[in-house]
């Protein structure tokens, strides 16, 4: 079982300090989630029913009909690599571990590109004719993003030579036009698998609801391995209503990407490049690279705040505060670590 973000009660054992002294920044989760109304009795009492307004949501909210409804992402990224022919595939690294863990476990051979732009990366896979290529966009934990033509311009490539593309939109939210969510399993990308996530930008972490988007083929694939009812009534029931909210979601998006830059200019002076430049962020979350991460990651612990530390990389990825009194708590704990160096 690999290791997530958002473990806070090990942490508070850990360090002998109670849970709710602690600052969460570990997880890349909207602080300010989604906030879901009372919901219908009935849900709770009845089984889900497939035509309650939830798929039409997604479509329109993601502008795509060719999705199935899941448990998280999660389930996608496990149950996916099985219905592929065992092959080589390509991850743009570092990753979310758990891609490249479920296509190893399901036979196929990995090839981990580390280093450089993710154009960079995703060039040297598909100059190495790897058939199948595995990313995130923007990517996590590095933050790091491609462009929704050079998405398409590798679904394409990969397409002649019968290859497919599976990228993981889980952190795209803020910037809907330039996901490839709409063009999944469609004429212009037949060959595009994409993954969405409600845990991140709509902060329903706990509902448990993502989306897949793709070829029939695939979906109905899926739908057999998950069986009846993966998703429960009140999941469901709140997905669609943050999925129909557009007010709310144009203010989190505004919300978002000002927090995002404030983070990322809250942690520019602790990047190795000149001037912060290896600072890179999103709008939830900010990473950058450091000798010293296992220094500062203890540093921050034992004043009960809790980053995502990848030690493998020298990274540490913060998420966002969810309040003032947690941005003025974040830059004091930096301000100190600055001032003992």
């Amino acid at each position: 079982m690999l290791e997530h973000g958002g473990r806070l009660r090990a942490a508070a054992q850990a360090y002998g300090i109670p849970l709710a002294d602690w600052l969460d920044l570990s997880t890349g989760i909207n602080p300010q989630g989604y906030p879901v109304p009372p919901l219908d009795p009935v849900c709770w009492q009845r089984l889900p029913e497939d035509d309650d307004g939830l798929e039409a949501a997604a479509a329109a909210y993601y502008g795509n009909h060719r999705l199935l409804a899941l448990p998280g992402s999660q389930a996608a990224i496990q149950l996916l690599p099985a219905f592929f022919a065992p092959a080589a595939v390509a991850c743009l690294a570092p990753l979310y571990e758990e891609h490249p863990q479920a296509w190893a476990r399901a036979g196929h051979k990995l090839r981990r590109l580390h280093g450089g732009s993710p154009g960079a990366a995703l060039a040297r896979a598909l100059g190495a004719a790897t058939p199948n290529v595995v990313l995130c966009n923007p990517n996590n934990p590095s933050a790091g993003r491609l462009s929704r033509a050079e998405l398409l311009a590798a679904a394409a490539q990969l397409h002649r030579r019968g290859g497919w593309l599976i990228v993981d939109e889980a952190f795209a939210d803020d910037r809907p036009d330039d996901c490839v969510t709409p063009c999944a399993g469609t004429p212009e990308a037949p060959n595009l698998i994409v993954l969405r996530s409600l845990g991140k930008f709509f902060g329903l972490a706990g509902a448990r609801v993502g989306f897949v988007f793709g070829a029939a083929e695939k979906l109905d694939r899926l739908r057999e391995a998950l069986g009846p009812w993966p998703l429960s009534g009140p999941a469901r029931a709140a997905a669609r209503h943050a999925l129909e909210d557009t007010v709310w979601q144009a203010a989190a998006r505004r919300a978002l990407t000002a927090a995002g830059e404030r983070l990322a200019a809250l942690l520019a002076p602790f990047g190795e490049g000149e001037n912060g430049a290896d600072v890179h962020a999103c709008a939830l979350f900010a990473t950058f690279a450091t000798a010293q991460a296992d220094a500062l990651y203890e540093h921050l612990a034992r004043r009960a705040i809790l980053v995502r530390r990848f030690a493998d990389h020298g990274l540490l990825r913060f998420g966002l505060p969810g309040d003032e009194a947690g941005w003025q708590r974040l830059t004091r704990a930096l301000d100190e670590w600055r001032a003992a160096q």
